[in-house]
């Protein structure tokens, strides 16, 4: 049994949902590890990650919106305001997403359905700089 961790530093645009698929594909196929378990974790509270559909934008798209609903920018609505409008729905929105993925790897590549991707969402309205820690435990 092997262990291979290693962080990931993305850079995103405000609100962003970013597909990082290429990226943790690309580190897995490195470790020779054939076959285990990859863990994706997220050490933010205002950024999220979900495994999603990635063929059509309009995805994207839709979750945004659908978002937005559920955690509208009204600081009127939230106590904690500390900084801006969008601290507390970001807050909300990873709450209702995930900051850990696990993926299974299988001959040396992560398992993923065909029209499915990893996304890093970015909750806030400013670009930011997130890490990615990515944990994967195999033979």
């Amino acid at each position: 049994m092997r262990i291979a961790q290693t962080e990931l530093t993305i850079d995103t645009e405000p609100r962003e949902i970013r597909e990082v698929t290429r990226e943790i594909a690309g580190w897995v196929t490195r470790q020779d590890i054939e076959r285990g378990l990859l863990t994706v974790f997220i050490p933010h509270t205002s950024a999220s990650l979900l495994v999603q559909e990635n063929y059509s934008p309009d995805v994207r798209h839709d979750l945004t919106q659908f978002l937005a609903r559920l955690a509208p920018e009204d600081p009127a609505r939230y106590r904690h305001n500390d900084e801006g409008p969008d601290d507390m729905p970001a807050h909300l929105k990873s709450a209702l997403t995930q900051v850990q993925l696990t993926i299974p790897v299988g001959a040396g590549k992560i398992r993923l359905g065909t029209w499915q991707g990893v996304f890093l969402l970015e909750h806030r309205a400013s670009p930011h700089r997130r890490q990615l820690v990515l944990t994967l435990i195999g033979e």
